[in-house]
C-alpha cells in the first residue's frame, strides 16, 4: 500500500506531550516530531515489487495524495517503475541487452559496432529515464546525414530494442522511440547482371575459383554460404547443394591489437529458411566434379558454431579454399573479385569492339547494332545471387519458389526486392481470361458489328 505520512508530527504521540501550537486545530491536536519544520512536510511511503521500502516527500498534502494514488495504481497493475532505476545509464541497459540477446552469425558484431559508433556517443552516458522523444528525433536527423536510410532503420531498431528492454525491466515507463519518424527508404531497382557479364566473370576467375563463381550464379547462394560449403554438401547423384552453414568472419574488435585479425568460423545460416536444398544445373555439377578432380578438398582446422550450445573445433573438408589450405576470407576475396571484374570488362570490351566492327562490315543492318555489356562498378558476388533470381523469374517461377531457393524468411522480402522483374504482360492476362470464358455463349453482338 502507498500511504501518506505527516513528517512534522508524530502519528503516535505519548501522553502528556506538548501540542504543536502552529498546526493544531480545535478538532485535532498535533504533536511535533524531531523533523518539525525541516524539509517537505508530506511523505509517501510504499514497498516496491521487490519488497523494498520507498519514500518520496512533497510540500503539499494534495501532491502527496496524488502521488500515492498513482503509485498504488501502478503497483496494482504491475506497471510500477522504480524512480531510482531510471538513473541507470543507457549504456548499462544496452550492454545488458546486447550480451544476453541471442544473435545469429555476424549480427552480434554488427550490433556492437552500431551501438559504439552511432548510439553511444549521443546517449551512452545519459540516465535512460532522461532521454526524451524530441532528442531521439534529433538523433535520427543527425544520423540521416551519415547513414543511408536503410542502414539508419537497422540502427534505430537497435535503439528501440534497448529502450523496450528498459520498459520491460521497469526501468522506464514509456519508450521514447514511439512515434519517431524515419527517412523514407527508396530501394533502387535491382538491375541483374547480363548473362554475357556472368560468363565473362566465370572466365576471368582464377582456375581455383572458376567453379565457385559458376556455382554462385547457378544456385543463388549467399557469399558466406558458398565459402562455407563442405564437400558433402554437394549431392552429385541428385544434382543439388545443401545449405546447412555459412562461413562468418567477425568484425575486428576495437580492443584487439592492430595486427590481430578475427578468425573466421562456421556458423548457422542467416535465417531458419536459409537451411535449404537447391537443385543445380548440369554445367554447375560438371564444373564442381572437375574442380574436385583438379583441387582436392582441403581439411581446415576451424571452429564450428553451427550448434551454439556445443561449439567445437574440427577438421572441415572445405570445397573451396584460398590455395593455402585456408578458408576464403572476406578481405582477401575483395581483391580477387576486383581483378576478376577488371579482366571481365576488358574481355567484354574486346567482344563489343569485334561485334561492332562486324556489324559495320555487314552494312549496319537496322535493329542489329550490338550493345555494350559490362560488369557494373561496385558489383559483388551478391549480384550473382540477383542474376540467379532474375533467371528464375524470367522463366515464370512463382514467388514462393524463388523465396525458397534464395532462403528468404518471407515471400514479402522476395517481392520487395524483385517485384519489378516479374512479367506484367496484359496479353498474358487476356489469354488467361479467354481460356476460362471462351466457351460462354455471346450475350452481345460482336464488337466488330458495334464499331462498324
Amino acid at each position: 500500500m502507498a500511504n501518506v505520512y505527516d513528517r512534522w508530527h508524530l502519528s503516535r504521540p505519548r501522553k502528556g506531550a506538548n501540542p504543536c501550537t502552529e498546526h493544531s486545530s480545535k478538532t485535532r491536536t498535533l504533536v511535533p516530531s524531531a523533523d518539525h519544520g525541516k524539509g517537505k512536510r508530506w511523505q509517501v511511503r510504499w514497498r516496491d515489487a521487490a519488497g523494498e521500502q520507498q519514500k518520496e516527500n512533497f510540500a503539499k498534502r494534495s501532491q502527496a495524495d496524488t502521488r500515492a494514488a498513482t503509485v498504488q495504481a501502478d503497483l496494482d497493475r504491475g506497471l510500477y517503475v522504480d524512480p531510482a532505476a531510471g538513473k541507470e545509464s543507457f549504456r548499462s541497459v544496452a550492454e545488458r541487452w546486447r550480451t544476453s540477446a541471442v544473435h545469429r552469425g555476424g549480427t552480434s558484431s554488427r550490433v556492437e559496432r552500431a551501438l559504439r559508433l552511432h548510439i553511444y556517443p549521443t546517449f551512452g552516458d545519459r540516465p535512460v529515464v532522461t532521454i526524451r522523444p524530441s532528442e531521439v528525433q534529433a538523433w535520427v536527423k543527425d544520423r540521416s546525414q551519415v547513414l543511408a536510410p536503410s542502414t539508419l532503420r537497422v540502427t534505430f531498431a537497435y535503439l528501440v530494442t534497448v529502450m523496450h528492454t528498459a520498459v520491460r525491466d521497469r526501468t522506464i515507463a514509456l519508450n521514447p522511440c514511439a512515434g519517431i519518424k524515419l527517412p523514407e527508404v527508396r530501394r533502387a531497382e535491382i538491375v541483374p547482371l547480363h548473362a554475357d557479364a556472368v560468363r565473362a566473370l566465370i572466365e576471368a576467375a582464377p582456375p581455383l575459383h572458376r567453379a565457385m563463381i559458376l556455382l554462385a550464379a547457378a544456385s543463388g547462394l549467399r557469399q558466406g554460404e558458398v565459402f562455407g560449403l563442405e564437400v558433402d554438401c554437394i549431392d552429385f547423384l541428385r544434382r543439388e547443394v545443401t545449405v546447412r552453414q555459412q562461413l562468418i568472419t567477425p568484425d575486428k574488435d576495437t580492443d584487439a591489437d592492430e595486427d590481430e585479425t578475427p578468425e573466421p568460423y562456421l556458423g548457422e545460416p542467416k535465417t531458419h529458411e536459409s537451411y535449404r536444398t537447391v537443385p543445380l544445373a548440369t554445367p554447375a555439377v560438371n564444373a564442381l566434379a572437375a574442380h574436385l578432380q583438379q583441387y582436392s578438398a582441403v581439411g581446415v582446422d576451424i571452429e564450428d558454431r553451427t550448434d551454439p550450445r556445443k561449439p567445437k573445433r574440427r577438421k572441415a573438408q572445405m570445397l573451396f579454399s584460398n590455395g593455402r589450405n585456408e578458408v576464403i576470407k572476406r578481405a582477401s576475396w575483395s581483391h580477387v573479385w576486383a581483378r576478376m571484374e577488371e579482366r571481365a570488362n576488358e574481355a567484354l570490351g574486346r567482344a563489343y569492339a569485334e561485334a561492332y566492327a562486324a556489324w559495320v562490315q555487314s552494312g549496319r543492318p537496322e535493329g542489329q547494332e550490338p550493345a555494350p555489356v559490362r560488369v557494373p562498378e561496385g558489383a559483388s558476388m551478391h549480384d550473382l545471387r540477383h542474376f540467379y533470381a532474375s533467371a528464375l523469374i524470367k522463366n515464370r517461377e512463382s514467388v514462393k519458389t524463388v523465396q525458397r531457393r534464395l532462403g528468404h524468411s518471407k515471400p514479402s522480402i522476395t517481392l520487395d526486392i524483385y517485384t519489378h522483374l516479374w512479367p506484367d504482360d496484359e496479353d498474358t492476362t487476356r489469354a488467361a481470361i479467354e481460356a476460362v470464358l471462351g466457351d460462354v455463349p455471346a450475350l452481345c453482338p460482336p464488337a466488330a458489328a458495334i464499331l462498324s
